[in-house]
């Protein structure tokens, strides 16, 4: 086998490799508590929902062919990953990777990161808007190399970014960037303009139903984004602005540096290979120099390598300063991985087996978290069980919900997502209003609007915390107590038969 066949090889086994991993995972591992609830907005579309605009929604049109196959509901949000991988393929090519063991290391790189294997395998807005960044970058480059008109397809891409997630929006100064530092001309010409014209116009639809509901949506994420609460139309409950970040010089300090350390943690042991890739190099070089020497042929083009720098730095530097001011979800910036990844696989040429392993070891410690999630057979410490907080016993707990004696609400919109998803005849199930964070099923859209004073029949209620909330009108008549164990099925009873459960759920029947 010549080396240009076999370099093609190693390309379409990570492209393959990665797709048919990802597959595997979305069929083994359960679904998540968002993912839900985002499942539900599938079942009824709209141009924007209480959370986010609608690109999540449609990812998960799979969830109408087949109600409570998590595979299926994933499937949308897998081809998306797959799309967003070969799009890199070509990005990364275009911009100077031409030696395809750079291209497939920053293809794995991009995909075993912890951020790119949740965008990969769960179904969230990260999954639209890694594709639609990836696209943006990608014709961008077009624009800049070969036709300037391209800022259209751009914007089209960028449009359709921000119907997936707002923080889309941070593609405008990357892109300003990156024509300041290839070519400021093309700000003389139409086409940066139309393009930008064509984003809003394919973004339009959701700032009209925005409009049309208080800003719902755009206030929401808002607050959530500099730590805010704001209340509004759909829940007055809510409060008041009241900021909640960091505010002395010590706080602002701690809450950047943890920012920064979560952002290495995003590379899992990858991060290894990058802060020691000097002296790996120097390792290579020693041991084996025929191979140090002849470590790449790849060459970055200027429009590539600025386009490339202005992804990886501003999203990065722009959630810096955030995180002064607010606290900062991880996820929030991950999308400058993406121009990162190629940009990491260069720093690794001469500690690229190093690399290797460590972006495989990544997806084995995933691979062994999502068996975890469907088996509970690690004896991992409560610390470290999210995953089994967010998927485990839920689908009994369904069950047992359909089988009560009078319809069934929850306090909390993730405990009404789950027993929506497991039993999709639960259609009356819905959110009680006012006892806790509020969401999209107050709106009366995907759920029956609850209104309290209009109640006149008995009701469950299922909730997580430990004596039933009071409901004014309403008096408890019954209740019924649940705990989950891990590696058990759900038991009923007044103790729990284990010392740390995952849950600890409660039905209370109320009557007016």
């Amino acid at each position: 086998m010549s080396p240009a066949i076999e370099r093609s090889v190693i390309l379409l086994l990570v492209l393959g490799g990665l797709a048919l991993w990802r597959l595997a995972i979305a069929a083994l591992m359960p679904v998540t508590q968002d993912e839900a609830y985002y499942f539900d907005w599938a079942r009824h579309l709209a141009w924007g929902y209480f959370d986010h605009p609608p690109g999540v929604a449609l990812l998960g049109l799979g969830v109408r062919l087949e109600p409570g196959s998590v595979f299926m509901a994933r499937l949308g949000g897998l081809l998306a990953g797959l799309a967003t991988l070969v799009l890199l393929d070509r990005l990364y090519r275009r911009c100077g990777l031409t030696d395809v063991r750079d291209r497939a290391l920053a293809l794995l790189l991009a995909g075993a990161t912890l951020a790119g294997v949740a965008s990969g395998v769960i179904t969230t807005p990260d999954s639209v808007l890694a594709l639609t960044w990836a696209l943006a970058l990608h014709e961008a480059e077009r624009a800049f190399a070969v036709d300037p008109r391209r800022w259209i397809t751009a914007g089209i891409a960028i449009g359709l970014g921000l119907l997936g997630k707002y923080t889309m929006f941070l593609i405008g100064p990357v892109l300003l960037l990156a024509i300041l530092g290839v070519n400021r001309r093309q700000l003389l010409t139409r086409w940066p303009y139309l393009g930008a014209g064509v984003a809003l116009l394919v973004f339009a639809p959701n700032l009209i139903w925005n409009a049309h509901n208080d800003w719902l949506t755009l206030g929401f994420q808002f607050g959530h984004g500099f730590a805010t609460e704001v209340g509004g139309a759909v829940a007055p409950e809510a409060g008041d602005i009241v900021h909640s970040g960091p505010e002395t010089p010590g706080e602002r300090a701690a809450s950047l540096l943890g920012y920064l350390g979560v952002q290495l943690a995003l590379w899992g042991l990858i991060a290894l290979p990058i802060l020691l890739a000097p002296w790996f190099g120097r390792r290579e070089a020693k041991h084996c120099p025929t191979s140090a020497e002849s470590m790449s042929d790849s060459r970055l083009t200027t429009p590539g390598r600025t386009l490339l720098l202005a992804a990886s730095l501003f999203p990065l530097s722009f959630f810096a300063l955030v995180a002064l001011i607010s606290d900062v979800e991880a996820n929030w910036p991950a999308m400058y991985l993406l121009g990162a990844a190629p940009l990491a696989a260069l720093w690794l040429r001469r500690a690229r087996r190093w690399a290797w392993m460590a972006a495989l070891a990544n997806l084995a410690l995933v691979t062994l978290y999502a068996i975890h999630a469907a088996t509970a057979a690690l004896p991992l410490p409560d610390s470290q069980n999210r995953i089994l907080r967010e998927t485990h016993g839920f689908a009994e707990l369904a069950e047992i919900a359909a089988g009560l004696d009078a319809p069934v609400h929850a306090d909390r919109y993730q405990l009404t997502a789950m027993l929506r998803f497991h039993r999709s005849d639960l259609t009356a199930t819905s959110q009680w209003p006012g006892l806790t964070r509020p969401s999209e099923y107050l709106r009366g859209r995907i759920a029956p609007r609850i209104d309290p004073p209009t109640v006149t029949v008995p009701f469950w209620l299922l909730t997580r915390a430990g004596a039933p909330p009071e409901i004014q009108g309403f008096h408890v008549t019954a209740e019924r107590h649940l705990f989950d164990c891990p590696g058990r099925p759900l038991s009923e009873g007044t103790e729990p038969p284990c010392r740390r459960p995952l849950h600890r759920w409660s039905f209370y029947r109320y009557e007016p």
